[in-house]
């Protein structure tokens, strides 16, 4: 860290070079956060959890119990011992609240007086915030399994919903109507995910096995599907031709800057993508356990050199270095299964939530390692961070 203070000073460094690095430290040192509780409200376990990108203040939580709650992550009480409140919550009593379990929440990306839910019930509901009230409800032939509004579009809103039936559904929030379906598929659709690089860019993943890459305003098929095999024929079998993964893939992210596509399956694997070219990168993350018939709700740090993966896998979650595969830690705490976390950019913390019914906060830890450790966690930090490299010299001369 020394050295990149020492750039910063002399203007060898451009200062996003010194602030990534940092971002990466503190990703380094996240540990459950023992001075930090979240409100215990739902009554079975969390599905979903979003972080609106405008204040970076107030969390969303759906769950299986199809209450939704609306949190206040910021220390009021300027104590260092404090719990995030609940400001609302459409819970059973409310006459609005989902029938059974809620998959996916999602703030509306430029105003939190709006937000969105999709359930089992085989609906999604556009809610107003003030009133938690819905504004307006889609309903679907089968169960919902995810959607995603897109987090730059200035030209439409469209929400991508992802059903039991293998066509992806495209819903107008302006006409309130559905207004288009992508066919391509042959399984339910488990995750949909827009582009945050190009607002007409959607990527769907499905049972079948298959991630698609759509432009929505091509009235084709689908750009190209993503192949495990890069082309390659020989390596395939027949039923494997231009398959993600050799199971079901449950799992689906971009990167920050949309260069990269993240996709997990039920093979127990997870792969990085060119998302422009749909080129596998080949990265190898090893074994990634996954035995989810639902959606995993993984996610990517922002603003860190390098990027980490934050992927569920069982009570724990397991970090990533995203672009060498290199598992960098283990975050254990939950009491059972993970199905969620969200990274907060703004401070580095993670947030997760899991069938324990508790949501847990992690946050870095930048303490001074103990001394029969420092050797050991200093090396390992190095090898993934250059912020971490030992800068000293001794000259005796």
């Amino acid at each position: 860290m020394l050295s990149f203070l020492t750039a910063r000073q002399t203007g060898l460094d451009d200062p996003v070079r010194l602030r990534r690095a940092e971002s990466a430290r503190r990703v380094l040192s996240l540990e459950l956060n023992h001075d930090r509780d979240v409100e215990r409200i739902h009554g079975n376990g969390v599905n979903c959890i979003d972080i609106e990108v405008i204040e970076g203040r107030y969390m969303l939580s759906g769950g299986s119990d199809g209450v939704i709650v609306i949190y206040d992550l910021e220390n009021c009480s300027k104590k260092s011992h404090y719990t995030c409140k609940a400001v609302c919550t459409v819970g059973r009593s409310n006459r609005h609240v989902h029938k059974f379990s809620v998959e996916t929440v999602q703030w509306y990306p430029y105003d939190t007086g709006m937000f969105v839910s999709s359930s089992f019930d085989k609906s999604m509901k556009v809610w107003d915030t003030e009133t938690l009230k819905p504004a307006d409800v889609f309903q679907f032939d089968g169960n919902v399994y995810c959607h995603h509004m897109s987090p730059i579009a200035r030209k439409h809103n469209i929400i991508a919903v992802g059903t039991k039936d293998p066509k992806v559904q495209l819903c107008d929030l302006k006409s309130g109507s559905r207004i288009h379906i992508l066919q391509g598929h042959r399984g339910e659709i488990l995750s949909v995910r827009w582009s945050p690089r190009y607002e007409h860019i959607l990527a769907t993943a499905s049972a079948d096995g298959k991630v698609h890459m759509w432009d929505v305003r091509r009235a084709a098929g689908s750009l190209f599907t993503l192949d495990q095999y890069n082309g390659d024929k020989s390596k395939a079998s027949s039923e494997a031709v231009n398959t993600a993964h050799n199971g079901r893939v449950n799992g689906l992210r971009f990167t920050d800057d949309g260069l990269y596509v993240l996709t997990t399956g039920t093979d127990n694997r997870m792969r990085l993508w060119n998302s422009a070219t749909g080129h596998n990168t080949l990265v190898n993350y090893g074994k990634v356990v996954n035995e989810s018939r639902k959606g995993v709700k993984l996610t990517v740090s922002r603003g860190c050199s390098p990027e980490f993966a934050f992927v569920p896998c069982g009570s724990s979650i397991t970090v990533y270095s995203l672009y060498t595969g290199k598992l960098v830690t283990t975050l254990r705490g939950h009491y059972d299964n993970v199905d969620c976390c969200e990274f907060h950019p703004d401070y580095q913390e993670l947030y997760s939530g899991g069938k324990d019914c508790n949501i847990l906060a992690w946050v870095p830890m930048l303490r001074q390692p103990d001394v029969e450790d420092e050797g050991k966690r200093g090396g390992d930090q190095a090898a993934v961070n250059p912020a971490f490299e030992d800068a000293w010299s001794s000259d005796e001369d």
